[in-house]
C-alpha cells in the first residue's frame, strides 16, 4: 500500500469536492469530527473538516497522524490576503506557517515567537510546495509562495493588516495553518498549506467572504486534486 495522505479543510465548502470525488469512502467520527477515508486519483486519503481555529485544527492534526498514519498533510481552503499584490482568487503557497496571536512580546520576544522552543516558524516540505506550484502554473492560476499566518481572529481591519504585513511579513492570514504546521511539525510529518483569497482582508473582508468563499474554494481544490494525481 501508498502513502497515506491527510487532507484538511476548516468548512464543509472546503471539503466537500474532495468527499465527492472519493471512492471506497469509509467515515469514522472521533472527538465529533468525521475522518473520511478512502480513494481518490489513486492515492489512499483521509479527508476531514477540522472546524474553525488553531485548537480545532491541532487536534485533527494529531488524530489524522496517530489514529490513521497519515504521512503527509495538505491543508486547503481560503484565508484573507495580506500581502498587497494578492487579489480575490489568488494561491498562497505556504513556505511557512507562524502564528501571529501569539505575542510575548511583553518579555521582549518577536511577535509570533513561542517561547522555549527552537523554532516558531514552520516549513511546509518543499517537494509538496514545487508540486503546487506546478499544479498553479498548469492552470495559470496567480500565486505566490509565502508565510500563512494563522490567529484565532477574523481579520477585518486595514490597520491589522498593514501591521502583519510589516511586523511579520505574512502573505496571508487564517485561523488553523500554523497549527496544522505546528502540530505536523513535532511529528516529523511533511505539510503544506494552500489557501486561495477569499477576500483582501482590508475591511471588506464581511462583505467579500460569503461571495467569494465557494470560488476560493473551488480554485485551491483544483491544486489539491492535481497534486493528488501527480504524487509518487
Amino acid at each position: 500500500m501508498g502513502r497515506i495522505y491527510g487532507l484538511m479543510g476548516a468548512m464543509d465548502e472546503e471539503i466537500e469536492l474532495l468527499l465527492s470525488a472519493m471512492t471506497e469512502a469509509s467515515e469514522t467520527i472521533k472527538t465529533g469530527i468525521t475522518y473520511t477515508t478512502g480513494v481518490i486519483h489513486g492515492q489512499q486519503v483521509v479527508v476531514c473538516k477540522s472546524g474553525v481555529g488553531k485548537v480545532n485544527a491541532a487536534v485533527t492534526t494529531q488524530i489524522l497522524i496517530d489514529r490513521f498514519g497519515v504521512e503527509q498533510i495538505i491543508f486547503t481552503g481560503v484565508a484573507g490576503a495580506v500581502h498587497p499584490d494578492l487579489n480575490i482568487g489568488d494561491i498562497v503557497i505556504s513556505s511557512t506557517c507562524m502564528q501571529h496571536d501569539m505575542d510575548v512580546t511583553a518579555l521582549g520576544y518577536a511577535k509570533g515567537v513561542i517561547p522555549y522552543q527552537d523554532t516558531s516558524e514552520f516549513a511546509a516540505d518543499p517537494e509538496l510546495v514545487r508540486l503546487a506550484e506546478q499544479a498553479c502554473k498548469s492552470f495559470d492560476d496567480r500565486y505566490i509562495v509565502g508565510k500563512v499566518l494563522s490567529g484565532d481572529q477574523f481579520i477585518a481591519s486595514r490597520e491589522l493588516v498593514a501591521l502583519l504585513r510589516q511586523e511579520m511579513n505574512g502573505a496571508c492570514t487564517e485561523m488553523e495553518g500554523a497549527a496544522v504546521a505546528q502540530t505536523a511539525h513535532m511529528n516529523n510529518v511533511p505539510f503544506i498549506v494552500l489557501r486561495s483569497m477569499s477576500d483582501k482582508a482590508d475591511g471588506s473582508a464581511h462583505v467579500n467572504y460569503a461571495e467569494f468563499t465557494v470560488e476560493a474554494s473551488h480554485r485551491s481544490h483544483r491544486i489539491v486534486e492535481y497534486m493528488l494525481k501527480h504524487l509518487g
